[in-house]
């Protein structure tokens, strides 16, 4: 195996791996925001509201809505065959081995990097997102509890 090969092969394992990566912290984020939201349901059914903490806490909840959002769609499946198992199962089996041993290692590298950068991408939106409507949640519990009218 050349040294070309094996900075492939390497570069393909890291690109996997931050997808993977990637995927863990989406799924984390995702029980986070889900944990919010249904807490700060809980709360705000039993505590009397004022108009500028429902506005503040609505606003909230809308962006959590949208990262929720986000996060579901970094984690979707993209069945088009292109890379990894889809690929496999559009393929006879006289098929696979022709394809597993003649591959371009480098174009799968680059639409499997193209994923990942979409994935991150989606996941930083989601964060900022988090942080946003968690500020503004923090805003209407205060606006509750000094009981701005």
């Amino acid at each position: 195996m050349s040294e070309a090969d094996h900075d492939l092969i390497a570069a393909h394992a890291e690109v996997k791996a931050e997808i993977a990566r990637t995927d863990t912290k989406t799924a984390l984020l995702l029980a986070f925001v889900g944990a919010i939201l249904a807490g700060t349901w809980t709360v705000a059914r039993d505590v009397p509201l004022t108009v500028p903490s429902i506005v503040a806490g609505g606003a909230g909840l809308a962006l959590l809505v949208a990262a929720a959002g986000l996060l579901l769609r970094s984690v979707r499946p993209n069945l088009s065959g292109r890379h990894g198992f889809p690929l496999w199962a559009t393929l006879t089996a006289e098929e696979i081995p022709t394809a597993a041993a003649g591959g371009d290692l480098a174009a799968d590298i680059a639409g499997l990097s193209q994923l990942a950068v979409a994935k991150f991408t989606c996941l930083r939106r989601a964060v900022d997102l988090t942080m946003t409507g968690g500020a503004l949640l923090i805003v209407a519990a205060l606006l509750t509890a000094g009981g701005v009218r």
